[in-house]
Formats: C-alpha cells, structure tokens, sequence
C-alpha cells in the first residue's frame, strides 16, 4: 500500500474565502490527500468540506507557518498551497518568506495563487507518479 500524500493549505485573511471556494470545487480530488492547514483557514475548510481529512495546525502568526515548514523540513509535505494576499501588509511577513524558501530549498510544488493551484492540483509529481516532459499532468478523470 502506497502512503498517502501530503498537501498544507494556507491563506491569509483576504484570500481565505478564495481557500475555501478551491476545496470545496476539488474536494473529491483533495480526498485522497492528507490536509494539514494553519488553524483558522482549516476550520473553515472543514466547516464547508467535512468529508476532507484536515489536521490544524496553530493560527499562522502563532506558529502555524513555523509547524508547517518543519513539516517541509522534514519532508513530510508533498506540496504547499498558500494563497497570498498582495495587497495587505502582514505583520508575520518574515515567517511568510521564511516558509516560501523552505518549499523552494526542499523544491516541493508551491502555489501562492489559485490559478497555480488548480495546476498543481492536476500534477502527475503531486500525485507521485513519475514525469517527463512528455507527461507533465494527468487527467482530471483519474
């Protein structure tokens, strides 16, 4: 038996109700993934999707990202989906660098917006199969 993979959900506040729409329209295909999100974007995902297995983690500024990226660290992540909010300032802005370069050191698949998620989403490596250039998605019938 395969172990199942990992995915981390994160959005700032602006973009939680952006999260919460991209699983609720992917929920059967986040199904098959293990779903670890920050505290307050996990509750909400589990209030609109409760069939998704979602393991919260501490609200962002209180540590969440920083239990996320040991996750990343520790290789225990397949793929990070954290939609970013541009626009706002953000007083944990260095935690939020600070996650983004684990993913690009450790070179999982991150997406900081829905249109990348939705591709990512579609990935043959997140799904762990193997790729080249010749096969870089796999179907959405799958």
């Amino acid at each position: 038996m395969t172990e199942r993979r990992t995915l981390a959900l994160i959005a700032h506040d602006a973009k939680k109700d952006e999260m919460v729409a991209f699983a609720k329209l992917h929920e059967s295909k986040l199904a098959d993934y293990k779903l670890f999100a920050t505290g307050t974007t996990g509750g909400r995902i589990q209030d609109a999707c409760p069939s998704l297995d979602v393991e919260r983690m501490k609200s962002g500024p209180l540590g969440g990202d920083q239990q996320i990226g040991a996750m990343i660290a520790d290789r225990a992540l397949d793929g990070l989906f954290f939609f970013v909010d541009p626009l706002s300032p953000m007083p944990h802005d260095v935690d939020v660098k600070a996650l983004m370069r684990l993913a690009l050191v450790y070179d999982i698949p991150m997406a900081l917006n829905r249109s990348t998620a939705d591709i990512i989403l579609r990935s043959a490596r997140l799904a762990g199969l193997s790729t080249s250039s010749q096969t870089p998605e796999i179907s959405s019938q799958s």
